[in-house]
C-alpha cells in the first residue's frame, strides 16, 4: 500500500472480528513510532501492548467506550519530565507533539498492514494508570484498540474539508495564489 492510500483510507474502527491479529505486525507498528520527529532527539514515549482480557475490560471502562472484541490495545505514555529538562515549560508542548506524530505513524503502519484501529483520547487517566500500574510521573496520551474490523461493521466515510478552505499563501486568509501556485494544477491522487 502506498503512503497516500494509507492516509486516505485509515478509519477509526471500534468493532472487531474474532480473527486474531498478528502481534508481530502490531510491534512493528509501535516500532514505527521511533522514527518520528522529536525535540532535541530526546524520545520521551513508552508503549504498553495489552492483550490480557481483564485489563482490556478495565481500559474499556476507563474510556466509557466499548471496543467490541478488540484483541489488543496499545497504550501510549509520555515522560514530560524528560523533555522539560531540556526545554523547560515548553517541554510538555513538545512532548504532546511527539506523541501525536508517533500515534499517527502507528495508525498508518497498522493500516498499511491491513489492521484496523482507533485513536482514543478520551479516558480516565487515573483508571488507566491503575489498571496498568503506570507511575504517576508519566502521562497517558492515547489508547489504540487494534484488530480486524467486524464484517458487519459499516463505518461512514467522513467528508474531508476542501484544500481551498484551509490553505493560505504568504499570509493569513490570503487564498490568492501567484501564477506559480494553482491548486487546480495539483495531482488528484
Amino acid at each position: 500500500m502506498q503512503l497516500t492510500e494509507a492516509i486516505k483510507t485509515r478509519q477509526s474502527i471500534k468493532k472487531f472480528s474474532d480473527k486474531k491479529a498478528d502481534w508481530r505486525k502490531i510491534v512493528q507498528a509501535i516500532d514505527s513510532a521511533r522514527y518520528t520527529p522529536m525535540a532535541g532527539n530526546n524520545f520521551s514515549l513508552k508503549f504498553i501492548l495489552v492483550r490480557n482480557v481483564e485489563k482490556i475490560e478495565k481500559l474499556k471502562a476507563a474510556c466509557q467506550q466499548d471496543f467490541v472484541k478488540t484483541p489488543y490495545v496499545i497504550v501510549v505514555v509520555s515522560d514530560y519530565n524528560k523533555v522539560k529538562k531540556l526545554y523547560g515549560k515548553n517541554g510538555e508542548t513538545f512532548g504532546k507533539q511527539q506523541a501525536g506524530a508517533a500515534i499517527n505513524n502507528i495508525l498508518l503502519t497498522l493500516t498499511n498492514f491491513g489492521l484496523d484501529s482507533c485513536w482514543v483520547g478520551y479516558f480516565s487517566e487515573k483508571l488507566v494508570k491503575s489498571a496498568l500500574k503506570i507511575s504517576d510521573n508519566f502521562t497517558v496520551e492515547a489508547l489504540i484498540p487494534v484488530g480486524y474490523r467486524h464484517k458487519g461493521y459499516s463505518h461512514k466515510i467522513a467528508l474531508k474539508t476542501e484544500l481551498e478552505n484551509i490553505l493560505f499563501f504568504d499570509s493569513w486568509k490570503n487564498k490568492k495564489m501567484s501564477e506559480e501556485f494553482r491548486v487546480s494544477d495539483l495531482p488528484t491522487e
